[in-house]
């Protein structure tokens, strides 16, 4: 049966179950932290609706979408407009002063939320790799145990022998492919969703500065 075949596969293969398995626990991992990252509602829509805000200086409505939407974009905008709410106030600084200070408050908060988006992602990256070659690894050690099995034979094949071999090569190679290939997928996947979450901080902490310099 399958348990059978894969008992045959040798000590490699619960190796490559257990990346297999960190890979699946992971990308359930990153989902759900993504998701939350995400924030309730539709993030186009949040943007589009803090930006009809901030062009009414409507500052106080801009929070209360932030509280309401929540998730990483909506805590860099939360942050980046305390500072907005902080320099429209103040009557020292110059107007060049106020939009650095603006500015860097809205990439502290870029980078105060990046670790969190990015958590875990690294060590899909490398189980991409890891995976493969662990299988590789399997894969040589079945043929080896194969072609040990023709040369004791003495010009008599071991089809017993020989089968177990090339069996436990194949099933290392199997498990191999599985855990690279679902690895390259959940990497590249999360990695796209991410990509879209800072193109959105990008964007509204950009018409926050561009708002700002319009209007003061």
């Amino acid at each position: 049966n399958l348990l059978g075949t894969i008992y045959k596969g040798g000590f490699i293969v619960p190796i490559l179950q257990t990346l297999f398995l960190t890979v699946i626990v992971l990308s359930v991992e990153r989902g759900i932290a993504l998701s939350s990252a995400k924030g309730k509602g539709s993030i186009p829509k949040f943007v589009q609706n803090v930006k009809a805000a901030l062009a009414k200086g409507d500052i106080e409505g801009a929070q209360a979408l932030c509280k309401k939407q929540r998730g990483s974009v909506a805590n860099v905008v939360a942050n980046a407009l305390i500072k907005y709410k902080e320099m429209d106030q103040n009557t020292i600084l110059t107007k060049e002063q106020k939009l650095t200070s603006l500015q860097q408050a809205v990439e502290e908060a870029t980078a105060m939320e990046m670790p969190a988006l990015q958590q875990n992602l690294p060590i899909v990256a490398t189980l991409t790799t890891l995976g493969t070659l662990v299988g590789l690894l399997g894969t040589v050690m079945g043929m080896i145990k194969s072609f040990s099995a023709l040369g004791a034979g003495g010009g008599s094949v071991d089809s017993m022998a020989l089968s177990v071999g090339i069996s436990e090569a194949l099933i290392n190679t199997a498990f191999g492919i599985a855990t690279g290939a679902f690895a390259v997928i959940s990497y590249n996947y999360y990695t796209n969703k991410i990509d879209h979450l800072t193109y959105a901080i990008d964007e509204i902490g950009f018409s926050i500065v561009q708002t700002f310099s319009a209007t003061h």
